[in-house]
């Protein structure tokens, strides 16, 4: 198993991963909401770690990370309280296998890079797909919020998934809008307009006042 975590002033983030002899990979990550130093954020991950292995019902582990500090802590002491607790929580959840052992590798050769390859173009998506029928995505959504009719040929079952469907959409005249838990309204557009909204992002014609996870959001749920 390997872990990692870090701590600055906007957050702490921890992370492991668990490699079976077979060759199978089973990642987990976390963020941490309380204040964190370093060396609490390396026992973090340790721990996020070895509690994945136990539920796994995984017996022989060997615990592996470039931290001095946390890799001998069963041949270290130390006075600081906070770190106390961990140490404690590390060594009650070692005694749940049969054989655990921590090795420090600051060679980081020891781990299969990962490779990334590179392209000469960007991948972003400008095109939008029209629908097969011509009409619009949100075309049923629409038509039942105005008049509150189903599609017809249409299953009971696809008149009930309308239904939830459109408890998510809101009607103002012709314009229709997608809500959403945190961003507000988003409205409904076609195709053309999709694209051409795709465009102009990508070439940075208007600077969004947000960061880049919420406009990718708003794009997606557009």
């Amino acid at each position: 198993m390997f872990f990692d975590g870090a701590a600055n002033f906007k957050r702490v983030e921890i992370g492991a991963v668990l490699i079976l002899e077979s060759g199978q990979h089973y990642p987990v990550s976390a963020k941490i909401s309380f204040p964190c130093t370093n060396n609490m954020a390396e026992y973090e991950a340790c721990i996020l770690g070895i509690r994945m292995t136990v539920d796994m019902n995984v017996k022989e582990l060997l615990v592996i990370r470039d931290s001095d500090l946390l890799i001998h802590q069963g041949e270290w002491s130390t006075k600081n309280v906070k770190i106390l607790i961990f140490l404690h929580y590390v060594k009650k959840l070692c005694k749940k296998f049969t054989k655990i052992e921590f090795k420090h590798h600051p060679d980081k050769n020891y781990i299969d890079p990962i490779e990334v390859e590179i392209r000469d173009q960007h991948v972003y998506y400008f095109h939008i797909d029209e629908e097969p029928d011509g009409k619009q995505w949100y075309y049923d959504i629409k038509k039942f919020l105005a008049t509150r009719e189903y599609p017809e040929n249409a299953t009971n079952g696809q008149n009930r998934a309308l239904r939830r469907l459109a408890n998510h959409f809101f009607l103002n005249g012709e314009i229709l809008y997608r809500r959403t838990p945190d961003i507000g309204l988003l409205r409904c557009v076609n195709t053309a307009k999709a694209t051409r909204l795709l465009e102009e992002i990508h070439a940075g014609t208007c600077e969004p006042h947000m960061n880049k996870f919420t406009l990718a959001k708003k794009i997606l749920i557009a």
